[in-house]
């Protein structure tokens, strides 16, 4: 028999964020999945947090010849030589002319670190991975091979990035047509 007076920890309410990746965390929580947001242009794109080392300020690169267009450069991080992917160009958007005001997000794909240069970072969601959507492929185009899903947060729409696909898949002006 159980004392009405005395709550039943399992049926305990408990904060999503308190229990978060512990063990006999709430059911709701076992689904989050965190990601920072951030912004190239009007445009907003997430990436998962766990792959997130740290965030830079805009710095002078070492420009590499011979490199795809969106591969601005690299820059020593620590002794770490780490590629910078401008991710406007590498979305088919253009350069992107870097400021000071301008950061790059310091993420590991695999083994490699490489660097995501954004317009700016702007927050770090919590997301229940059931509100993340498959996206739309209402065309061929290997710009969507980056994106893993979109999800709605407070009337605005993130693209999530898959982030293995930023350097595993080649450029669509370098992709040659097949032949038979």
């Amino acid at each position: 028999m159980t004392n009405p007076s005395v709550p039943n920890p399992a049926r305990v309410a408990r904060p999503a964020q308190a229990t978060f990746g512990q063990d006999g965390a709430a059911a709701a929580s076992d689904n989050l999945v965190q990601f920072i947001s951030f912004a190239i242009g009007d445009d907003q794109y997430g990436v998962d947090i766990m792959a997130v080392r740290e965030i830079k300020e805009w710095t002078e690169i070492t420009h590499l010849p011979k490199q795809p267009e969106y591969v601005r450069g690299v820059l020593n991080l620590r002794g770490v030589i780490v590629p910078i992917i401008d991710l406007r160009c590498r979305f088919g958007q253009g350069l992107t002319a870097a400021t000071p005001l301008h950061v790059i997000i310091i993420v590991q794909i695999e083994h490699q670190l490489v660097g995501l240069l954004a317009d700016r970072v702007s927050d770090i969601i919590s997301i229940d991975t059931a509100k993340i959507k498959a996206v739309p492929k209402v065309a061929q185009s290997a710009r969507l091979d980056f994106l893993s899903g979109i999800v709605t947060v407070e009337n605005s729409m993130i693209a999530l990035i898959e982030l293995s696909n930023l350097i595993s898949q080649p450029v669509a002006t370098e992709a040659k047509p097949a032949t038979h």
